[in-house]
């Protein structure tokens, strides 16, 4: 006995059809899609905007990859451009870090001294009041 394969039908619809062609023409598609969506009709581009936000990876990895490329780097090839350049990247981090305490020192010495004449305008108004007779 033999058996014969029907041809599978799609069980996928319009919408899944679009998805797949939109993900193999990539980011481009997907955007301009949304574009000409805000341009047709303005309820379909948000639409297109919101699902591409919330269900597709199209706007992820775009942060990651900029904070993975401050700790490692590609190879020139060259060994001693790439001293350099780990001891550049390696400075530059620690002036970095140095400026970001400079600023938070910076930060706590304004917020002590607003806070220092917060209190001597409140012991001023005090003392004036009970000079005045009234009481505190």
């Amino acid at each position: 006995m033999s058996t014969v394969a029907a041809p599978v039908q799609s069980a996928q619809g319009w919408f899944s059809r679009s998805e797949a062609w939109l993900d193999s023409k990539g980011k481009g598609a997907w955007i301009a899609a949304m574009v000409l969506g805000f341009v047709l009709f303005w309820p379909v581009g948000l639409a297109l905007l919101f699902y591409m936000i919330w269900s597709k990876d199209v706007f992820k990895g775009s942060c990651t990859s900029r904070i993975n490329r401050r700790h490692s780097f590609r190879s020139s090839g060259n060994s001693a451009f790439d001293n350099y350049k780990a001891e550049t990247l390696r400075r530059l981090e620690e002036e970095q870090d140095a400026f970001e305490l400079f600023l938070q020192r910076l930060r706590d010495a304004k917020d002590k001294a607003e806070f220092d004449q917060f209190m001597d305008e409140r012991s001023k108004s005090g003392r004036d009041n009970v000079e005045n007779g009234n009481p505190v």
